[in-house]
């Protein structure tokens, strides 16, 4: 068997200060309790200083998380408001389009607003966080208000030309209306001022006899022995027709309204009408006799007879009579 170790322990005390002595195997420690204190509150104050180094980078950790989180939310709010600039800008395009006329400013519109929606297009794929695109598509955006300002102060100045055209356009008619108004005015006056002058220079026959005579130039008695009608009438004075040689035309309606003693046709009223004799004279605008004849050469029968007498397309005179 193994002998016991032979162990001892002094402790003492020195002027207030401790120190304790353990002997072992011929072995001895002696600790300073006093130089142990300090090192225990040196060891404190380090472990201290490591707990508040550690606390105070957890609230760096958890302010930089919030400060994080926060430029998240911005960078979401200002994409946001990219989209709703890029949709603006848009509609506007559509809006300038719908103002025009002209072809080609259409189509570059057109353009520009596909160009948009592209840019649209990029930021819908484009990561809140990806802060170098978010900065390009911004620059896209003042690039495209420099250009949308510029299609928009062009439909300005066209849409103000053709205001201006159409105001114009408008009094151009209302003047070209105006002048259209007083020519039918006076083309009305003239026609009217023609037509009493027509009146006024249309000659008038008056005082119309008929005769109707026998072979022997006697008044015949009875229709059968009627072979020449002589009649006459008096054309009146009027200074406002012109002087000239005049045709007379005579035409003689049958009791059946057929022509009588056919010789031809003269114009009267866009019409042509059959009559019985003419005769030229030379008018001098004073009153004047005219006598005229026609030989019989067909049967006619008894009843009323009409004469009707023409000159310058106009009826200047009329008479019924009635052969028995």
């Amino acid at each position: 068997m193994e002998q016991n170790e032979e162990k001892s322990v002094n402790i003492k005390g020195e002027n207030g200060n401790e120190s304790i002595s353990i002997s072992k195997d011929g072995k001895s420690v002696t600790i300073n309790k006093k130089k142990s204190s300090v090192a225990i509150v040196v060891l404190s104050f380090f472990l201290i200083l490591l707990l508040a180094a550690l606390g105070y980078a957890a609230y760096l950790l958890i302010n930089k998380d919030k400060e994080n989180q926060q430029l998240q939310e911005l960078a979401e709010l200002d994409k946001a408001e990219m989209k709703d600039q890029y949709k603006e800008f848009d509609m506007q395009y559509q809006e300038l389009q719908k103002q025009l006329s002209n072809d080609s400013l259409i189509a570059q519109i057109e353009n520009e607003r596909r160009h948009t929606q592209e840019l649209l297009e990029e930021l819908e794929r484009t990561k809140s966080t990806d802060a170098q695109e978010i900065t390009r598509l911004k620059k896209e955006i003042a690039s495209l208000r420099k250009v949308l300002r510029n299609y928009v102060m062009q439909v300005d100045s066209l849409n103000r030309l053709n205001q201006a055209l159409v105001t114009e356009n408008t009094q151009i008619k209302e003047e070209v209306q105006k002048a259209n108004t007083q020519i039918s005015n006076l083309s009305t006056e003239r026609n009217q001022l023609k037509d009493k002058v027509n009146i006024a220079a249309q000659l008038d026959a008056t005082g119309f006899w008929v005769k109707a005579n026998n072979k022997k130039g006697k008044e015949a008695k009875k229709v059968k022995d009627v072979k020449k009608l002589a009649f006459g009438f008096t054309i009146v004075k009027n200074v406002t027709a012109s002087n000239g040689q005049r045709i007379i035309y005579a035409r003689i309606l049958r009791p059946d309204n057929t022509v009588m003693g056919k010789k031809g046709t003269f114009d009267y009223e866009n019409t042509s009408l059959e009559f019985t004799e003419k005769k030229y004279i030379e008018y001098t605008g004073e009153e004047q006799t005219i006598t005229m004849y026609s030989d019989v050469e067909e049967f006619l029968e008894a009843g009323t007879y009409k004469l009707f007498i023409f000159c310058d397309g106009q009826m200047i005179g009329q008479k019924s009579f009635t052969l028995n």
